[in-house]
């Protein structure tokens, strides 16, 4: 895990700033504390910040291939790249180092942008073809690596983070009022939206090749979840056939993730998903792991009973991290700084906490349960799909309901979350009435979020699987609640569900042994029966919900009086100044609360947002 940037003239004749390259680099050292490189030729540049996790000696990048005419960094891991390696040896390629990295400059030499396909890998990276004066840009298949781009003028700049690209004097800060809808409708903003105007995330599973001299950049898609028709006729198996494949793929993701030359740890939450991944660590080795739990002080959120239950089975060394209500405020203008976008929930500043001291305890690597619920139908929402499908509820819906969710989903009976109707309504009251005027302009509803052809004609537990993916999952989850969390404090997160030749098989299991009688991640939870103490698999599925703006708002904090001011409001333009005076002083009243599974704490949004726009500078309207 590291950081990379760079940045490419189009038009081909002009000189990099070197210092321009040392400013991206010097915001990123946090991705990359241990080393750094860099390279510099007529119309391009390359900076690279190193977490060394494989060759501790001789793997800084970027590496280049045997003439020096194909260059690459990357951030992240090649997780087969001693089998890749093997494979180019026999080819006549010539190694330097033993770094993971290297495999790519030689598999580019040979196949061109096709070695995407060769990868089982978690990765963004760049590949400078000088003989081609070209450069290629990619992302992982599930977008576990971050990489961000903008082009301005001819210049194309690219970094791990948006904070490096906002060094660069050619780069405006402006609010993406469609990123700002989809964040006030969806869980996060949807790749390659971002909060910052033509500021774009590289779509997971895509590429981009640019030629010095040609302004014009390529996008390209080399990997999708592509979930069987329901016409489609695919061999049904045994139930002990699936378990047998998922343990067997599942065991080979964690061994080539515990791949490193430094020490690999683990969260455990507590669930299953974590669970079964340390105890598969431990069939796979004896070697004594350091594993890392947040304990609530709050007993209704503690999860320590069943975090005890595994830690004491598996003889770890089991850190758990008291965490206490007050310290998720102490902590929210970090998460900001590092997300770089407001954020829903205020749990992101349990999971800084858990790579802090994962990180105290020498921990550079850490094994996540994250993309099991999304891929074994895991959240009460595929429950949900199943009774309103029986009950023919969403036939009820409105003809205009149903036509917002064609548009959107391709489907007029597909419900994500809440009403398309009804947010509308409310997001027009929160909004200013400056941003009322033009609403249609920047209604996400109104921009393409996913491809619609991997949805239409699918059962509703895949049609729900691709929509969480690509909605909740790659953007947030894996993104904004991982790997910027984790790498703040300099560790790299693994996440062992996202391997793709496991995803590529449970695209094939049937949809009823993943939600099987109404039992979510059925499938899952009998392959763990093996591995897992009962106890965790028998266990109703928790779902933490941090404190709200209720909590904050009654705290009474000087910085969050300061940002939801009446002058600050109306000065800043986004928003209904009224309407946030009647929800605070709705909210501070002590007989309100928040029903969790129904309402939507719009007013922890303003106050991210606002803390967003402060954080970062960003221009009123």
């Amino acid at each position: 895990m590291c950081g990379i940037s760079g940045i490419f003239k189009t038009t081909g004749h002009e000189r990099i700033n070197k210092q321009e390259i040392f400013d991206m680099m010097d915001v990123l050292e946090h991705r990359g504390p241990d080393d750094s490189g860099h390279r510099l030729r007529e119309y391009y540049g390359l900076g690279f910040r190193r977490l060394s996790i494989i060759d501790l000696q001789s793997g800084n990048q970027p590496i280049e291939n045997e003439d020096g005419t194909i260059c690459v960094i990357c951030n992240g891991e090649i997780f087969n790249h001693i089998e890749l390696r093997e494979e180019l040896l026999k080819k006549g390629h010539v190694f330097r180092s033993k770094s993971d990295v290297e495999v790519l400059v030689h598999l580019y030499e040979d196949l061109g942008e096709r070695f995407l396909d060769r990868i089982n890998g978690q990765f963004a990276l760049a590949i400078i073809d000088e003989k081609r004066r070209s450069i290629m840009l990619a992302r992982d298949q599930f977008g576990v690596m971050p990489l961000f781009y903008t082009l301005v003028d001819g210049t194309l700049l690219f970094a791990s983070e948006i904070k490096a690209l906002l060094t660069n004097p050619l780069v405006r800060r402006e609010v993406d009022l469609v990123g700002m809808d989809q964040f006030f409708s969806l869980p996060h903003t949807v790749s390659p939206r971002t909060m910052f105007k033509n500021i774009k995330n590289l779509a997971p599973g895509h590429l981009m090749y640019a030629e010095a001299g040609k302004p014009d950049v390529i996008l390209k898609q080399y990997w999708d979840l592509d979930y069987p028709l329901l016409n489609e006729e695919i061999e049904r198996r045994s139930e002990s056939y699936y378990m047998e494949r998922i343990e067997e793929l599942l065991l080979q993701s964690i061994k080539f993730r515990t791949r490193a030359d430094v020490d690999v740890g683990a969260f455990l939450s507590g669930g299953l998903d974590s669970s079964l991944i340390v105890c598969m660590m431990k069939a796979l080795s004896q070697n004594r792991r350091k594993i890392f739990s947040v304990d609530f002080e709050n007993e209704e959120f503690s999860e320590r009973k069943y975090q005890k239950i595994v830690a004491e089975q598996l003889e770890y060394e089991h850190y758990s991290v008291p965490f206490k209500v007050d310290d998720i405020a102490e902590r929210l203008e970090k998460v900001i700084y590092h997300t770089e976008a407001p954020v829903k929930e205020s749990y992101n500043s349990a999971t800084m906490a858990l790579a802090a001291k994962a990180r105290a305890q020498g921990i550079k690597v850490i094994l996540t349960g994250e993309g099991s619920d999304e891929l074994f139908a895991g959240y009460p929402s595929y429950r949900f799909d199943q009774f309103r499908k029986l009950r023919n509820q969403n036939d009820l819906s409105s003809a205009e309901e149903k036509m917002l969710r064609s548009k959107v989903w391709g489907d007029p009976l597909f419900k994500y979350e809440a009403d398309f109707l009804k947010l509308k309504e409310d997001k027009k009251a929160i909004y200013s009435q400056q941003l009322n005027g033009c609403f249609d302009d920047f209604d996400f509803t109104n921009h393409q979020l996913v491809d619609q052809s991997k949805i239409a004609g699918r059962h509703l537990i895949h049609q729900r699987s691709y929509i969480d993916l690509k909605v909740r999952l790659m953007d947030h989850l894996v993104s904004d609640h991982s790997d910027r969390m984790l790498m703040a404090s300099s560790v790299e997160g693994r996440f062992p569900f996202l391997d793709i030749n496991l995803v590529n098989f449970i695209r094939t299991v049937p949809p009823d042994f993943k939600l099987n009688n109404f039992k979510e991640k059925y499938i899952l939870k009998q392959t763990a029966k093996k591995f897992v103490p009962e106890a965790i698999i028998n266990r109703e599925k928790y779902i933490f919900i941090a404190p709200g703006s209720p909590f904050l708002l009654r705290k009474n904090y000087d910085w969050i009086n300061d940002l939801l001011s009446y002058e600050t409001i109306k000065r800043q333009g986004y928003f209904n100044a009224d309407e946030v005076e009647r929800l605070k002083k709705k909210y501070l009243d002590p007989d309100f609360s928040l029903k969790t599974s129904i309402d939507t704490d719009y007013m922890l949004m303003i106050i991210m947002f606002c803390l967003f726009i402060k954080t970062f500078d960003m221009p009123s309207l």
